[in-house]
């Protein structure tokens, strides 16, 4: 029972608890399933970059969003802010070893709903045009500035 001025209301719901088990906490649909997961605190070291493109499809959802997280780069069909994107079933994602993504964007003249044009820079100074539709790495720009590093820091991603 509530004490009077400054009880809890008892149908209060809690968004986060702790057990001796562990901690509990409620997620969205979209931060829950995720791809890598990571613990939170460790977040901030790996910032997140989006772009996004519209690609003039015929079915009404032609809405496109790459990201990265790390050393990984996701292309989704973006579905808004209301619906979660399924994000077990990337278009495209590559996997950098060596070197990571730092920023990237859409050509969005040339964007088709068969083509896009997606330019990708990375932290060793490498600039990279791919496209994720397709899954095609068409060139790597800027390569000559890794003739005074070791081979592993060339951003050959891998199509999963």
């Amino acid at each position: 029972m509530a004490a009077e001025g400054g009880g809890k209301e008892i149908n209060e719901i809690k968004t986060q608890f702790t057990t001796r088990e562990g901690v509990y906490k409620l997620f969205t649909h979209s931060e829950y399933s995720r791809p890598n997961r990571v613990p939170f605190n460790s977040q901030g070291s790996n910032p997140v970059k989006v772009s996004f493109v519209n690609v003039n499809d015929q079915s009404g959802n032609g809405d496109r969003i790459c990201f990265n997280v790390g050393r990984e780069l996701y292309f989704y069909i973006y579905k808004g802010v209301r619906k979660a994107a399924d994000l077990s079933k990337p278009i495209d994602k590559r996997i950098y070893k060596g070197t990571q993504p730092t920023c990237h964007d859409f050509n969005h003249l040339t964007a088709t709903a068969e083509r896009v044009s997606l330019l990708v820079g990375f932290s060793a100074g490498q600039v990279q045009l791919i496209d994720p539709i397709k899954k095609e790495t068409s060139k790597l720009f800027n390569e000559e500035g890794l003739s005074s590093q070791n081979q592993d820091s060339s951003p050959s991603g891998t199509v999963v």
